[in-house]
C-alpha cells in the first residue's frame, strides 16, 4: 500500500471518515514541469480531497499517490522573522532550558537550529532538551507514528516545540488551497492535544502568530493530559474557546464548518477567472508572484492559461524556467518580472508583501492580493 493511502484516520485509526472538501483531480503541487513538457490531457492529475475524522477531529488528506519532490524554495523573510520572534517568546516564558536541541525538518526548508545554537544549544541526534517541529509533522502520512517519534526524541524533562497552521484560521479565512498533496494533516488545537496525549505528552503552553493567516506554536511536555479540564495556560484556553465557536461541540457541526472550504474554492476560482478576463479585456498585462504549492490548485481550478496570466515570478532558481503545473504559464525570475513592467501582479502569498515591496519598489501600486475585490 502506498504511504499516502490510509486504511482509516491517520491520527486515531477510526474507519468512518467524513468527506468535507473535494477538488477532483489536480496536478501534483510539488511537480513543476519543464516548459516543453505536455500539459492539459497529457499531464498527470491526482485526486485531491480532505476528510474529517468524527472521533479525533483530524482534518486530513484523503489519499496521495504522488511521488514527486518539490524543488527547494527560498525561505521567505516572514518565516525567518517569525521563527526568531517565536524563540524570543518561548525563552521569555522559560521554555528554553537544557543544553541540547534537535529538529524534525520541513520539506519547505528553513531551520530553527542555528537560532538555538546561537543561544548555546548543542545539536544532538538523541533525546534532546528542546525538540522543534515547524510545519514538519503535517507531511507525515502516519500521524500516530509521527507523534510517537517526536515524543521519543524529547528528553524526559524536555519540551517539544510544535508549530502548525491553524485549521480554524484555514476555515474562517476560506484557505481551501492549503489542501495539497504531501500535506497529510491539518490541526485544530483540540485535535493536537488528543494526538499528543496518545503519545504520552500534553500541551503546556501556546503562542499565536499571524503567519499564513494564523499559526500556533505549542510547547508540549511528557505527562498525562487533562483533556476534559481547562488548561492553566491562558493562551491555550483562549484558542480552545475560539475553536469551539468555529467548530461547535459535535462532529456534525464541525463537518459543516469545514465544508465551507468547498464553497470558498468554487467562489475564489470563478472570481479569479472573471477578474483575469476583465483585466485582459482591458488590455492589462497580468503577472503573478509566488510559484507556491497553494497557487497550483487555484490556477488549475480557475482554468488559468498564459493568455490570461503571462507568467509567475519566483525567487527559487529551481523553479525558474519551468511552468505552473496544469497550465502553460511559465515561471520566471523576479528580475524578469520587474523588466516586464506589468500592469498587475497577483501575489499568491500575502505574507510576502512587506518583503517584496521593499525589494522591488518599481512595482509599487501594482500588487493585487485579493482579485475578487477589484473592479
Amino acid at each position: 500500500m502506498s504511504a499516502g493511502i490510509r486504511p482509516g484516520c491517520r491520527g486515531c485509526g477510526a474507519v468512518e471518515l467524513t468527506r468535507v472538501l473535494d477538488l477532483g483531480k489536480m496536478p501534483a503541487a510539488d511537480d513543476f514541469p519543464p516548459l516543453d513538457a505536455p500539459f492539459g490531457t497529457g499531464e498527470a492529475t491526482h485526486p485531491l480531497a480532505m476528510d474529517l475524522c468524527p472521533v479525533c477531529g483530524l482534518a486530513q488528506l484523503a489519499e496521495d499517490d504522488t511521488v514527486t519532490a518539490e524543488p527547494r524554495g527560498v525561505e521567505p523573510r516572514a518565516l525567518r522573522d517569525q521563527a526568531a520572534a517565536a524563540l524570543d517568546g518561548v525563552a521569555e516564558a522559560g521554555w528554553l532550558s537544557g543544553a541540547t536541541a534537535a529538529e524534525f525538518g520541513s520539506p519547505h526548508g528553513g531551520s530553527w537550529l542555528p537560532l538555538l545554537e546561537s543561544r548555546g544549544f548543542t545539536v544532538t541526534e538523541g533525546p534532546a532538551d528542546v525538540v522543534v517541529d515547524c510545519f514538519g509533522i503535517m507531511h507525515e502520512p502516519d500521524q500516530r507514528a509521527a507523534f510517537t517519534a517526536r515524543a521519543a526524541a524529547t528528553a524526559a524533562d524536555g519540551a517539544l516545540l510544535l508549530q502548525f497552521h491553524s485549521l480554524a484560521a484555514i476555515v474562517e479565512q476560506g484557505q481551501w488551497n492549503a489542501l495539497r498533496h504531501g500535506h497529510f494533516a491539518y490541526y485544530s488545537l483540540h485535535t493536537l492535544r488528543r494526538l499528543l496525549a496518545a503519545a504520552g505528552m500534553r500541551a503546556a503552553a501556546a503562542w499565536e502568530f499571524s503567519l499564513y493567516g494564523g499559526t500556533v506554536l505549542v510547547a508540549a511536555v511528557h505527562g498525562p493530559a487533562e483533556l476534559h479540564s481547562a488548561p492553566a495556560d491562558p493562551t491555550l484556553a483562549r484558542i480552545l474557546a475560539a475553536e469551539s465557536a468555529v467548530f461547535g461541540d459535535d462532529p456534525e457541526t464541525a463537518a459543516a464548518a469545514v465544508r465551507g472550504l468547498q464553497r470558498a474554492a468554487d467562489s475564489q476560482a470563478s472570481s479569479l477567472r472573471a477578474w483575469l478576463e476583465r483585466e485582459t479585456a482591458s488590455g492589462h498585462r497580468v503577472f503573478a508572484y509566488g510559484a507556491a504549492s497553494r497557487a497550483v490548485a487555484l490556477l488549475h481550478l480557475a482554468g488559468v492559461h498564459q493568455a490570461l496570466l503571462t507568467a509567475v515570478a519566483d525567487a527559487s532558481p529551481a523553479k525558474q524556467g519551468r511552468r505552473m503545473p496544469g497550465t502553460d504559464v511559465p515561471i520566471i525570475a523576479p528580475a524578469e518580472l520587474v523588466a516586464a513592467q506589468p500592469d498587475r501582479v497577483l501575489l499568491t502569498l500575502p505574507d510576502l508583501l512587506p518583503e517584496i515591496r521593499a525589494q522591488w519598489p518599481e512595482l509599487e501600486g501594482r500588487w493585487v492580493l485579493n482579485p475578487t475585490a477589484q473592479d
